[in-house]
């Protein structure tokens, strides 16, 4: 029973470690990334709309106004929850085609 004892402190010594780490950034800085985080959002719904579904990380980047690193992780993460598909353009440059953006027709445009 001790060892079982011993391995549990450990275990939540090491938890607690693990937890403070994560909370290193103060509240200027979560709201920093809150705000990039939405430009990015933003600029990507609005390049899916205006590009016909695909995007580029230099336009993402671009249109955001974010830094190329923290673009790049958002643009994989929209790849990959989105599964695009990457493509080369004639000019060498890659950029991502996603799923076509569909609009429902509103209830006005409807009558």
């Amino acid at each position: 029973m001790p060892i079982i004892d011993v391995l549990l402190v450990i275990t939540l010594a090491v938890l607690a470690l693990v937890l403070m780490r994560g909370r290193t950034q103060n509240p200027q800085q979560q709201l920093e990334t809150a705000f990039k985080r939405q430009q990015l959002d933003d600029a990507f719904y609005q390049l899916l709309e205006e590009q016909n579904s695909c995007i580029s990380l230099i336009q993402l980047t671009a249109t955001a106004r974010v830094e190329v690193q923290q673009t790049r992780q958002y643009l994989e993460r929209q790849v990959q929850m989105f599964a695009a598909v990457p493509e080369v353009d004639a000019d060498g440059d890659t950029f991502y085609r996603f799923p076509k953006l569909h609009r429902r027709p509103s209830a006005d445009k409807s009558r």
